[in-house]
């Protein structure tokens, strides 16, 4: 064998063994990339003014912040299986949806008086001529995104402010996203701090962790009521079809239905189906949350609320909470909202999760 044949077979045999190197190094380096992959992931997305949260690949919900609406919300929020537990008004109309509260969209945290400001109410169907009566949050930057394997994280900053635009609260919310199999979770850290002077959250009903929910996890209703068309046209209707409307809520204290309303509870469970799928979405409260335990402002048509501060309205006088901050105080609120897919979560299950989230 001669020089020239076995230099070649050498230069081969080493060829081959830096490629197999290779090969091994890529294979490892995209097992290990497999096994540490973010399953929380969120899209920042500038232009569209939102951030997009995915769970496992399936879009969960969005952070959005249009010019057009009065706060920045959570729209829309979807179960695992991808189906819509908030209502489609007025962003998005679905066939056969209520055309009432056009300020309820999605999920929301404000208040109905603050220094005499309401900033609950305010959408764009307030006249220009009585826009003075009413707030607005501003949002201002988005501090961080973070994915995880576990969890997402998108701490925002926003400003209340009154028509003119002099800023009431500076507002700096955390959002925790989460969640595995059939459940996903949102944790909701907000911190309010007063600017400049005092700052009064007058008791008030409308308030204050909101969320507005799709029809199918309405209550059944016979009241006359208004419904759009798959184009978002309203439609009197003087007798509903309560074809599909299957929602139900249940309090930590054992209350259901519309005597949920006004009372006072740990956490809220409002249980229904919509096409076949079993969902569950639940609102904890936070023993270090003002006014714990909250008083709920659920209602049958939809709205989904928790009010620590109203609770002269919900308590029918019994109860009264008139709440200032002093300039440069704060106060910050804590909530995790559930969604559950498959199954109507039971009571002990919810138990475990209050514990879970306030340990």
């Amino acid at each position: 064998m001669n020089n020239h044949y076995v230099t070649k077979l050498f230069a081969a045999i080493m060829l081959c063994w830096m490629l197999s190197i290779v090969t091994f190094a890529a294979t490892s380096d995209l097992s290990s990339t497999m096994e540490n992959d973010e399953r929380i992931t969120l899209v920042r997305n500038d232009a569209e003014r939102k951030v997009d949260v995915y769970v496992d690949g399936e879009h969960f919900t969005s952070y959005i912040y249009p010019s057009t609406i009065e706060k920045p919300v959570l729209y829309p929020i979807k179960t695992s299986e991808g189906t819509f537990i908030t209502r489609g008004y007025p962003i998005a109309n679905r066939p056969g949806e209520r055309v009432d509260h056009p300020h309820h969209i999605g999920l929301w945290l404000n208040y109905g008086d603050v220094n005499g400001l309401d900033f609950w109410n305010n959408s764009d169907a307030i006249p220009a001529d009585r826009k003075s009566k009413y707030g607005s949050i501003i949002h201002r930057e988005i501090k961080q995104t973070k994915n995880g394997k576990d969890q997402g994280v998108l701490e925002v900053s926003m400003d209340w402010v009154d028509h003119q635009g002099k800023v009431l609260l500076k507002e700096n919310t955390t959002f925790i996203f989460g969640g595995k199999g059939d459940k996903r979770y949102i944790d909701r850290i907000t911190t309010l701090t007063a600017q400049g002077q005092d700052v009064s959250f007058t008791d008030n009903k409308e308030g204050m962790l909101g969320i507005r929910m799709a029809r199918e996890l309405e209550h059944p209703s016979d009241k006359p009521e208004k419904f759009t068309d798959s184009q978002g046209n309203p439609t009197d209707v003087p007798s509903l079809n309560n074809e599909g409307v299957t929602g139900k809520y249940r309090s930590s204290e054992g209350i259901e239905g519309d005597d949920v309303w006004g009372t006072r509870g740990r956490w809220m469970n409002l249980s229904g189906t919509i096409e076949g799928e079993n969902i569950s979405v639940a609102v904890l409260d936070h023993p270090e949350n003002v006014g714990y335990p909250t008083y709920w402002h659920a209602r049958g048509y939809g709205l989904y609320a928790a009010n620590p501060l109203g609770q002269k309205a919900m308590s029918g006088g019994k109860d009264e909470l008139n709440h200032k901050l002093k300039s440069g105080e704060s106060m910050t609120f804590k909530h995790r909202i559930l969604v559950y897919s498959g199954k109507n979560v039971a009571d002990k299950d919810l138990e475990k999760e209050f514990k879970s989230f306030t340990k």
